[in-house]
């Protein structure tokens, strides 16, 4: 695995916050059938497991700047460069004991993610992506999917939760698109549902209400893994607006066209 200093010391951070997770996974799956149930000890685990890779990445890096899920934004003395993590991707399914989350990772450098790193570690599938060098999971290059017609293509989304105000934009998106195409999945990660697109296991993807932490890494998966990704609102911002929709190139206008309602 050839990479930067900077991508090397991505992949140890998650690593290392990998192994707290996944021993703590075991434990949730066993605190399911107890009465406190386990959601007060899966925010231990997730502040725990930003600590570790916060402390490895600014001591590596200490003049980059910081976003992340749990402890918010902090300036660098280094204005052009930022982390932005989320430590747990996933969490309601990492607390319902279902092993499809990840640790997400990127590196922004004047505006633009330079670097990305999404490790599902129940599944041992470490996706990474660095600007010109492509996209990777473990040691095999990932290409997007070669599909070239919505209906023979599988999209994944989120599906808006509790007192979010999108739902009636999804169900709207869901009704044009799914009779035109051979299916929609909803897992949860929304850093992982980049990642199944940048290795052709999704054709495409789209959701709303996001935070940059979501998608940073993805999106540089997709990218370098010759997909195409855009906010939702044309001429907008993926990371400042939340949103995104990606898909290889042939199915890009025509999956567009559809969520965009255009």
């Amino acid at each position: 695995m050839q990479g930067s200093a900077n991508l090397n010391l991505m992949i140890k951070a998650a690593r290392a916050a990998a192994r707290g997770l996944v021993k703590d996974f075991r434990e949730v799956e066993n605190l399911q059938v107890s009465s406190k149930g386990p959601g007060d000890f899966v925010s231990k685990a997730d502040r725990e497991a930003e600590r570790v890779i916060k402390d490895m990445l600014m001591e590596g890096r200490p003049t980059y700047g910081w976003l992340g899920e749990e402890t918010g934004g902090d300036e660098g003395a280094d204005p052009t460069r930022r982390w932005i993590v989320d430590p747990l991707d996933g969490t309601t399914n990492y607390l319902h004991g279902m092993p499809h989350w990840a640790i997400s990772i990127a590196l922004e450098h004047k505006g633009e993610i330079v670097s990305g790193v999404v490790y599902d570690a129940a599944k041992d599938e470490l996706f990474w992506a660095e600007k010109g060098a492509g996209a990777w999971m473990n040691d095999r290059r990932l290409r997007v999917s070669g599909r070239r017609v919505m209906q023979e293509a599988v999209f994944a989304t989120g599906v808006p939760f509790g007192a979010k105000k999108t739902l009636p934009a999804m169900l709207g998106d869901l009704a044009r698109l799914m009779p035109g195409c051979a299916g929609v999945r909803r897992w949860g990660a929304a850093s992982l549902d980049l990642a199944y697109v940048a290795a052709g296991r999704y054709d495409g993807y789209w959701e709303r209400e996001l935070q940059a932490w979501d998608i940073a890494a993805g999106l540089i998966l997709v990218r370098e893994a010759g997909g195409m990704i855009a906010p939702v609102r044309e001429g907008g911002d993926i990371l400042l607006d939340g949103t995104a929709i990606a898909a290889n190139d042939p199915l890009f206008v025509p999956f567009c066209k559809i969520i965009r309602n255009t």
